[in-house]
């Protein structure tokens, strides 16, 4: 049961919570966007939304938890809806678009993530109310709820923790802007990564660290499991893969180069491979639960309809009107469709292709968000596999284009076939990315006891602003930074790891040119890490994730060991208070602020790309418009890495440290 005391009227879907989520949505987008294109990563943004709302709607005397839940809903969609940043760049980087058109970027995220949340209606049954499922983050929101909750009733003790959460977030976000800035100046050489050979001339390898805050508190969200797998990942690209094929095809000259090269070309595809394994298991392990859940959807639409009054916690939208819904989101499908094919080599083509998009978005936007939602309530939404399953959608697309469409407009057509698998993956990764989060917002939801049709209105709400702010955030990383591998890029691109992979791959489907060696290995392997895991759970070991394990491959060294390090040290803290009398304050606030180091490391990477763009467009004047803030230049590159390197262990200890004092009432 809740701690919000019973009331005549239940407030909940109010237009000031709505507004609120929709403002907080600006804050994490923005911060969401940036993580993405940079290191192929998201984060749940439920607990910092929760906690914002507690402290702006306490000014009201009438706010309820479930008021509060309904903004952290709004903000949570929106904020994880940013994951289509994995695909969308795709189409920049096959020089199909230069920038991105608002309202077609608009349209795939909107058309996508309300189809997402229709179907996370139905999923909410299998999923959550018929599920033993954990679902790690919606639990932990549903905490901070209850406490802000308890904070109402002027219980001194739950008062503390409410103010507590607040600095904890506050206080992170401006150390991690910090840090970022200091990287910023170049005073701090946040990237340190080192190449070696092997042998004299044959095989090479690398490692690398990323001093980043975000990535930390990344591996603390993720918890030991996930992180202990990215470490084997980790160990198996640049351990075993990537040494074994350069010592298959040894080149001479900079082993940076060389192994960098090999590792991009080949052992990545390895990662892909595993990434796809994964996500075709979870999805075999859905039919009997997603069977059910739907049995249970229509059965409750009976109940509705004979008269009965089912119980607040059990009224979702009804399901004649999630069908209506679904069917309308159809149109502007159609009219994105007319709209990306005008003029080009597929226009003679509009309408049969046109049936087929909703036909694909359809049926694969309802398989992946079912596999979404459960690796969601598995491992986080944090964690779930949206990169794998963007994999199987641009392979299904880009195999059904080249098998239906390509006969019949040859090679010259190939390009406009290329951009628009990317465009439909687009699309249905909306869909997987919505349901990826609706799914523990739902769980939250039923933890506090909340009404789900008011949840699912807010994620429609949320899906709308995320749309919205995601457009021209896009346009200004894209000016200031560029992708990796994009026309005009700059001298530092952001990574986009997915949205590369993900063109590549559509590219050699279409033109035949699939890597099926690289592939197949990574397959096989999925398969052994599958059965490796199954079996630890059987013994009642500790799980070794198979998603995690080939992110661990498939994403750079330097990115990968922060995280690892992050998720060891979080296992460390929160066993270290979990005694405690006041352990389960002391876990919740290592969990707000791991939120808070994201978001202020975020937050200021995207308002530097603002200034970047300016920089480049002439709206300002500076020296170098790569490095806006730059005080120092190359040559402090080794001793900018050693005070980073004592900054990074520093800071991170003295973080831990006070958060540990936060949680520790005064009395004791």
């Amino acid at each position: 049961m809740t701690e919000q005391a019973p009331s005549a009227r239940r407030i909940e879907f109010t237009v000031r919570g709505l507004i609120l989520g929709a403002a907080i949505t600006v804050l994490f987008t923005a911060a969401n966007v940036y993580l993405g294109l940079q290191v192929g990563l998201t984060f749940a943004t439920s607990i910092p939304a929760a906690v914002i709302s507690m402290a702006a709607l306490r000014w009201f005397k009438n706010s309820t938890i479930w008021e509060n839940n309904v903004v952290q809903t709004v903000a949570s969609a929106a904020g994880t809806l940013a994951s289509v940043v994995f695909v969308l760049p795709g189409l920049v980087m096959i020089a199909w678009w230069t920038g991105f058109p608002f309202w077609q970027s608009f349209a795939v995220c909107a058309v996508g993530g309300i189809l997402g949340v229709m179907y996370s209606i139905p999923l909410r049954r299998a999923l959550v109310t018929q599920s033993d499922l954990p679902y790690p983050e919606g639990v932990a929101a549903a905490e901070v709820l209850k406490v802000g909750a308890g904070s109402r009733s002027d219980h001194p003790e739950a008062l503390a923790e409410s103010k507590a959460g607040i600095l904890a977030l506050v206080g992170s976000t401006l150390v991690s802007a910090g840090f970022a800035a200091v990287g910023a100046t170049r005073v701090f050489t946040i990237e340190a990564i080192k190449f070696f050979r092997l042998a004299p001339g044959g095989a090479a390898t690398g490692m690398g660290f990323n001093f980043q805050l975000a990535l930390l508190a990344a591996g603390h969200l993720v918890g030991l499991s996930v992180g202990l797998a990215m470490a084997v990942g980790l160990f198996i690209a640049w351990g075993v893969a990537t040494p074994y094929f350069t010592h298959l095809d040894p080149h001479p000259g900079a082993a940076a180069d060389f192994a960098l090269k090999v590792w991009k070309a080949k052992v990545r595809f390895v990662g892909a491979g595993a990434i796809a394994a994964a996500a075709l298991w979870a999805l075999f392990r859905l039919i009997g639960p997603l069977s059910r859940g739907l049995a249970s959807a229509f059965a409750a639409q009976k109940s509705r309809a004979a008269g009965e009054t089912l119980p607040i916690t059990e009224r979702d939208i009804p399901i004649g009107w999630v069908g209506l819904i679904s069917a309308l989101t159809m149109l502007p499908l159609a009219w994105l469709v007319i709209t990306f094919l005008q003029g080009g080599a597929l226009e003679g083509f509009t309408g049969p292709l046109i049936l087929g998009a909703i036909v694909y978005v359809v049926v694969v936007g309802f398989i992946v968000a079912a596999v979404c939602g459960y690796m969601a309530g598995l491992i986080g939404a944090s964690n779930s596999p949206v990169s794998g399953l963007g994999i199987l959608a641009v392979v299904a697309a880009a195999s059904i284009l080249a098998l239906w469409v390509k006969p019949l407009v040859g090679e010259a057509g190939s390009q406009t076939l290329i951009a628009f698998a990317i465009f439909l993956t687009a699309v249905v990764f909306s869909v997987a990315t919505i349901s990826n989060d609706n799914l523990q917002d739902l769980k939250t939801g039923q933890l506090v006891e909340a009404t789900p049709w008011a949840q699912q209105a807010a994620l429609v709400v949320g899906v709308l602003a995320g749309s919205l702010v995601i457009p021209p955030i896009l346009g200004i990383l894209n000016q200031a930074y560029g992708f990796t591998g994009a026309p005009g890029a700059g001298p530092h691109p952001l990574n986009a790891p997915q949205a590369v992979l993900i063109s590549t791959l559509a590219k050699n489907f279409i033109t035949g040119q699939v890597q099926w060696d690289t592939l197949g290995m990574g397959l096989a392997l999925g398969v052994a890490l599958i059965g490796f895991d199954e079996l630890l759970g059987k013994l009642g070991w500790m799980r070794i994730p198979p998603l995690a394990v080939a992110l661990g491959i498939y994403l750079p060294p330097g990115t990968i060991s922060p995280i690892v390090v992050g998720a060891i040290l979080g296992h460390l803290y929160e066993q270290g208070v979990k005694k405690k009398a006041w352990g389960e304050h002391a876990q919740r606030l290592g969990v707000i602020m791991a939120s808070g180091l994201i978001v202020g490391e975020s937050l200021f990477s995207v308002g530097l790309a603002a200034v970047i763009a300016a920089a480049k467009t002439g709206l300002i004047q500076v020296k170098d418009s790569d490095f806006p803030m730059g005080l120092v230049g190359d040559a402090f590159g080794d001793q900018g890495m050693t005070l980073a390197a004592a900054a990074f262990a520093v800071v991170t200890a003295g973080l831990y440290v006070w958060i540990g004092g936060l949680a520790k009432p005064k009395s004791a």
